[in-house]
């Protein structure tokens, strides 16, 4: 994975990668006139989420559509506003930006260049018409990820945490929350949920999203010695931090992964990954840059990742049982109908 840091520019030629193409009768790679670009967060291309998951639809998009594409890495918030002027600079056709972080960043970039196209990944346009967010309904996959959690557990207690407070990250602790009652509704078994209470809205949080810290490990170990025995963390990476706080409690739970496929992402987690609850960022951004270069009209609509939509959904798992997955399907026809509303 190519990328480039700070305010440095990095752009991939077609030309060259044509010139790579397979030998024999394979075609050559397409080619269109189209650059597609992207902003990381802070952290890495490779962190296993958001940023990942975009990068992953601009090689999607280099590969099957042919266009160009650029990116710039942020190693720290004073990277955003300099990586999204290089993008300017390069002329890209569409700019995403990765991550709540760059919200404000983003819309002034929009508004600084209004003949400039931008999206922004789980944050708001602040009246910029330029400016495309897009956004997910996480509570729907949740819920189903919480009524699994529920019928998976041997002690009837599970637990969740978040990175810090916002409607991002406690989207996913609603909908685990009221999945888990759902089953205890329908069961008679009581449910107990650590870490989150989305009526007085107080709970578990480690205050920023830094992968497999102390803090996240200390959480877990704590909601562990509870009796949790399925935890769902919604922080990016802390499968390691909890990976090891099972462990060093000599437990046999398991744990929820976030945003992509964990048990693949990060196959040594496999055999204790329950399931993912998957925002399908590469989907979305692949779409969009699919759409725009393929001569769509830039729109600067709100696009939301639901279960209908199938922008999020749960990963496939062998760890729940062919009965449990026809009642998580019954369920979620209910959340697309109407009938069964995740955040209640």
């Amino acid at each position: 994975m190519s990328t480039i840091t700070g305010t440095a520019l990095k752009t991939l030629s077609i030309a060259a990668v044509a010139a790579l193409a397979f030998t024999g009768c394979a075609p050559a790679a397409p080619s269109v006139d189209f650059k597609a670009c992207a902003v990381s967060d802070e952290g890495s291309w490779n962190d296993k989420s958001f940023n990942e998951s975009v990068y992953d639809a601009l090689v999607q998009a280099k590969d099957e559509i042919g266009v160009e594409i650029a990116d710039a890495e942020s190693n720290s918030a004073e990277d955003f506003g300099p990586n999204l002027q290089a993008m300017v600079d390069a002329a890209c056709d569409v700019t995403f930006a990765v991550g709540f972080n760059l919200v404000a960043a983003v819309n002034e970039a929009a508004k600084a260049n209004p003949e400039m196209h931008f999206v922004t990944i789980d944050g708001w346009s602040e009246g910029n018409a330029n400016l495309k967010p897009v956004g997910y309904a996480m509570e729907q996959s949740s819920y189903l990820a919480g009524y699994a959690a529920a019928a998976h557990s041997t002690s009837k207690v599970i637990g969740t945490y978040g990175g810090m407070q916002i409607d991002a990250v406690t989207a996913f602790m609603d909908g685990f929350y009221y999945g888990a009652k759902a089953y205890e509704k329908e069961t008679g078994t009581a449910i107990t949920v650590l870490g989150w209470d989305p009526v007085a809205k107080t709970g578990d949080f480690m205050g920023d999203f830094a992968p497999n810290s102390g803090v996240s490990k200390t959480i877990a170990a704590t909601q562990i010695e509870a009796g949790a025995d399925v935890i769902f963390p919604v922080g990016g990476d802390q499968f390691g931090a909890v990976s090891e706080a099972l462990s060093e409690a000599g437990s046999n739970g398991v744990m929820i992964g976030v945003d992509k496929n964990i048990a693949v992402t990060s196959p040594e987690y496999a055999d204790i990954v329950l399931t993912s609850v998957e925002k399908r960022m590469t989907a979305a951004t692949f779409n969009i840059i699919k759409d725009l270069a393929g001569g769509a009209a830039f729109n600067g609509d709100y696009y939301i990742g639901t279960l209908e939509n199938d922008g999020t959904g749960l990963s496939d798992s062998t760890l729940i049982s062919d009965e449990l997955w026809t009642k998580l399907n019954e369920l979620k026809a209910g959340i697309i109908d109407g009938s069964i509303d995740p955040k209640a």
